[in-house]
């Protein structure tokens, strides 16, 4: 357990600026697969990166 506290992840914070429309849609698709907004955003994120073999995969 120590050492999962050692590697936690730390998170940056900026701002991000997203035109209503495209706010609702994130939203409704967020509460759709009961996630955050911030949540549903960072899984947006991570699929795409992963996809074009961005970042590594993670292990399990």
């Amino acid at each position: 357990m120590a050492k999962e506290i050692e590697k936690e992840i730390k998170n940056k914070s900026f701002v991000l600026r997203i035109d209503n429309d495209m706010m609702s849609a994130i939203e409704k698709w967020a509460c759709d697969e009961f996630r955050s907004v911030n949540g549903q955003i960072l899984y947006l994120l991570n699929q795409a990166l992963q996809k074009y073999d961005r970042i590594p995969k993670r292990k399990q």
